[in-house]
């Protein structure tokens, strides 16, 4: 043995070729498509929010590393995918200050105060999103659009969602069809429910070109391809996914309503495929993520049909982060070479 080539390290002795770089640039280039199509669709305003989101989220990553005396590592990408996160879940309309302040909130509260990438505990776009629609709530009432590009699939079907939509206070679908099973809470009384109104009239512009939501909301079939090439490329795991959104379809259909309907409206295909599969924030076993699904989906249920939120998706994942903890303690990975005892009883 050639005694100039004897290395003495601690473990990791074997690297697996990716890094956190490139897993972030896997996961932008998974939401590429259905950015630059929700720009195209709501044009100029949503470009704004992005842009703000960005630098916001980028702001407050390299101003806590300079403040604390750490390497700045904005080349790592994370910083940008938070931004970019984080955007796709805002109105097109949202003023660009809130984006931005909701950016820096991002980084700063959610990520850098835990102690930077890898300690966080909240998912932190999910945490910028949630200090802006706690702080100004009346901006994001009024921030969905009523899109000038909706002539991309303006059919008959966008039109008698649109006069849904208007009745709900220029909100998104889910606030429509909250409606139309409560009248209740109509902004313009028990009596403003809207006609000719029913969930499977959504599909089509709910996958192909739904101008009513948030930013990232544009096309559900563009999230569904997205998370296909992050399973593919092995980015992330599918359990999160299949049994988050399964569960949400399970209990839907359970309490009598379209389970389509309420798997594509709303922010639960993004959250799903992009913010709960996070590393830091999921468990690290596999029952634990299968855990980790179903409650992210029993939690989405209850707020979205039993609250007066008709989303659901931003606090279910939050809360489901706090547990992240608690499901690791309880079911724990296998140990590399652990035989179980039973086995081990045979063996003796």
């Amino acid at each position: 043995m050639d005694e100039g080539k004897l290395i003495i390290s601690t473990s990791p002795h074997v690297r697996d070729p990716i890094n956190t770089r490139r897993i972030m640039c896997h996961v932008i280039a998974a939401l590429a498509p259905v950015t630059v199509y929700a720009l195209v669709i709501h044009g100029l305003s949503a470009l704004w929010v992005l842009l703000a989101s960005i630098a916001g989220a980028m702001l407050g990553d390299f101003s806590m590393q300079k403040g604390r005396r750490l390497p700045v590592t904005l080349d790592d990408c994370s910083a940008l995918l938070t931004g970019l996160l984080l955007a796709l879940t805002m109105p097109p309309k949202l003023p660009w200050w809130v984006a931005g302040v909701a950016g820096l909130a991002a980084t700063v509260l959610g990520k850098q105060m835990f102690g930077g990438l890898g300690h966080n505990i909240f998912n932190p776009a999910l945490v910028g999103r949630a200090v802006a629609f706690v702080s100004w709530p009346g901006y994001f009432a009024a921030g969905y659009a009523k899109s000038a590009a909706i002539g991309i699939a303006n059919t008959a079907a966008h039109k008698t969602i649109q006069a849904a939509v208007d009745v709900a206070s220029g909100a998104s679908p889910l606030a429509a069809m909250k409606i139309v099973y409560d009248p209740s809470t109509s902004p313009i009384g028990p009596g403003g429910v809207p006609r000719g109104i029913v969930a499977s009239t959504y599909y089509k512009p709910l996958l192909l070109a739904n101008p009513w939501g948030c930013i990232g909301e544009v096309s559900a079939l563009l999230l569904i391809l997205g998370g296909i090439y992050l399973v593919a490329t092995r980015v992330i795991g599918w359990r999160i996914t299949v049994f988050y959104v399964g569960t949400v379809a399970a209990l839907t259909a359970i309490t009598g309503r379209d389970p389509l309907f309420y798997i594509l409206a709303g922010g639960l295909l993004i959250g799903a495929v992009f913010m709960a599969t996070d590393y830091t924030t999921s468990p690290l076993a596999r029952r634990g993520k299968i855990v980790y699904g179903i409650g992210l989906g029993v939690v989405t249920w209850l707020l979205r049909f039993w609250s007066n939120n008709p989303e659901g998706v931003m606090f279910a994942i939050l809360f489901m982060n706090a547990l992240v903890p608690l499901i690791d303690r309880y079911i724990m990975p296998r140990r590399y070479g652990r035989v179980k005892e039973a086995e081990e009883a045979v063996r003796t």
